[in-house]
C-alpha cells in the first residue's frame, strides 16, 4: 500500500457552537486527483483549510509525510497591489529556504506566468486582470513554489464557461506533468468537472465523510445508492 502524502486521523473541528468536521479520516497518496463535494456548509472548505494547517483540529491529527510541499489556492484569490510578475516573485523572494536575489525570483516568476499563459500581462496590476487571468495567476504563484500537494477552495465556482476550462485544463496538465505531477485535492460543485478530473470523489454532509469512492464507483448510481443513499441523493439532485 503506497504511503500517504498527507490525511487526517479521526480529525474534528469545532467552529464556534457548529461542528464543521466529526471524526474524519482521510488518506491521500501520491498523484491522487481528490474532489470534495456536498452542499454549502457540509466542511469541505474547513477540510482543505485543516490539511493546509489553517484550521487546527479540535481533536485528532492532520498527518504530513516529510517534505511534503504544500499550496492552496482559494474561490477568490488574495492578489497584492503589484503586477502579475511581483505577485509571483515577492513569494519566492520572501522564501528564505530557498534564498533567491530578486532578479533570481523574477526569472522564475516570468517561466510560471509563461506556464500559465499569462507572459503577455506580466507588467499589469494583478488585481486588474479578468477573474480567469486573476485565477491563473494564482495557479502561476502556486506552481512556482513547486508543490507536491494543491489544494483548491472551488477554483472555477466564479469564472466564466471559457475560464473555467482555462482553470480546469491547468489543473489536469499540472497532475498529469511527467517530470512533476502534483497531487490534487479541491471542493467543487460542478460534477462534470469533477468526473472530468478526478480519481476520486469524497462526499461530506453535515462536516462527516459519507462516501469515499473512485471516481467511477461514485457515477455509478446502483452503486452508490448502495453504498451511500445520502450521496446518491445529492448527486441526483445536482444532475435532475
Amino acid at each position: 500500500m503506497s504511503a500517504a502524502q498527507i490525511g487526517l486521523d479521526a480529525v474534528s473541528v469545532q467552529l464556534g457552537a457548529q461542528a464543521a468536521l466529526t471524526g474524519v479520516s482521510l488518506r491521500i497518496v501520491a498523484g491522487e486527483r481528490v474532489a470534495l463535494v456536498g452542499a454549502n456548509g457540509s466542511g469541505k472548505s474547513t477540510l482543505l483549510r485543516t490539511l493546509h494547517g489553517l484550521v487546527p483540529p479540535t481533536q485528532g491529527q492532520v498527518q504530513q509525510a516529510a517534505g511534503v510541499r504544500q499550496a492552496m489556492l482559494f474561490q477568490r484569490p488574495h492578489l497584492l497591489r503589484l503586477s502579475a510578475l511581483n505577485n509571483v516573485a515577492l513569494g519566492l523572494w520572501l522564501d528564505r529556504a530557498r534564498g533567491l536575489s530578486w532578479s533570481a525570483a523574477q526569472a522564475l516568476a516570468l517561466q510560471a506566468l509563461h506556464r500559465v499563459g499569462l507572459l503577455s500581462v506580466a507588467q499589469q496590476n494583478g488585481r486588474q486582470l479578468s477573474g480567469g487571468q486573476q485565477q491563473r495567476l494564482a495557479l502561476a504563484r502556486a506552481w512556482a513554489r513547486h508543490p507536491d500537494v494543491l489544494l483548491l477552495d472551488e477554483p472555477t465556482a466564479s469564472l466564466d464557461p471559457h475560464a473555467k476550462r482555462e482553470v480546469e485544463a491547468l489543473m489536469a496538465d499540472f497532475a498529469s506533468n511527467q517530470e512533476r505531477p502534483l497531487t490534487l485535492v479541491w471542493a467543487s460543485h460542478n460534477l462534470g468537472q469533477v468526473k472530468r478530473l478526478a480519481t476520486r470523489v469524497v462526499y461530506l454532509e453535515f462536516g462527516q465523510v459519507m462516501a469515499d469512492l473512485l471516481v467511477a464507483d461514485f457515477f455509478n448510481p446502483e452503486l452508490l445508492a448502495e453504498h451511500s443513499p445520502a450521496a446518491h441523493a445529492f448527486v441526483q439532485g445536482e444532475l435532475s
